[in-house]
């Protein structure tokens, strides 16, 4: 082989080796089915202001003027809006959605209501892209059963809270498939992340429960991850 055409291997090689992707942390897939995403909203807002939904569980979140809140899933903002005047002025809220269409509505309703105290960012599937050590609630209000890969989002999710932090889930209890998660599942997901559950009750109507966790221990390496066993009720 002649040297220049072994310096166009070589080069060849550089650039093929530029152009692989750094290695990227693996987790485990959910052993459950994952709810398909419906829409950008849960249910009318009459209807969950009837039952007062979120009065009841932003009370049981201990939500006080002054805190970081984040609202994951926001869809329509729903809870972004009813959250702002409750952490109020010195407050702050980011509402995160993984489609763009809609965070570009959100950020339309934001303004149109003049809340200054929220900003809108875009996520991504397995990675809602919090700052970290940030929040003192994140909110996870009826979506957490169409997160297609819950292990990677939870592991992400984990390290924007402050230290004393807490996660609110909102779920329905039955299985993911029809749109829910049973809480001994959700807890054991969780807990796969090092996150405790530290309180569960059942809120409104019919089968939706509240869930609150904290982080118990270091977040663990995405190899040392072990996926939770569906059936779990």
């Amino acid at each position: 082989m002649s040297n220049r055409a072994l310096l166009a291997l070589l080069l060849i090689s550089a650039m093929g080796a530029c152009r692989q992707a750094p290695d990227q942390p693996r987790f485990p897939k959910a052993d459950r089915p994952v709810a398909p995403i419906v829409g950008d909203s849960f249910s009318t807002e009459d209807a969950r202001d009837r039952v007062g939904e979120a009065e009841q569980v932003i009370q049981l979140a201990g939500v006080v003027p002054g805190m970081s809140v984040a609202d994951i899933g926001a869809g329509e903002g729903y809870y972004t809006v009813r959250l702002a005047p409750v952490v109020g002025r010195r407050g702050r809220v980011l509402a995160e959605d993984i489609v763009p269409e809609i965070e570009d509505r959100l950020v339309q309703r934001v303004h149109r209501e003049s809340l200054d105290n929220v900003a809108v960012k875009l996520g991504e599937p397995d990675d809602p892209k919090l700052p970290p050590h940030s929040f003192d609630r994140i909110f996870m209000v009826h979506m957490y059963h169409e997160v297609e890969s819950p292990y990677a989002f939870l592991w992400h999710m984990r390290d924007a809270l402050k230290p004393d932090g807490e996660v609110i889930v909102v779920d329905a209890n039955r299985e993911p498939k029809r749109h829910g998660i049973p809480p001994n599942l959700l807890r054991c997901e969780f807990a796969a992340v090092g996150l405790k559950l530290i309180r569960l009750e059942p809120i409104a109507e019919g089968e939706n429960y509240f869930a609150s966790f904290r982080m118990a221990g270091p977040r663990p390496e995405p190899g040392q991850i072990r996926a939770c066993k569906e059936g779990l009720k």
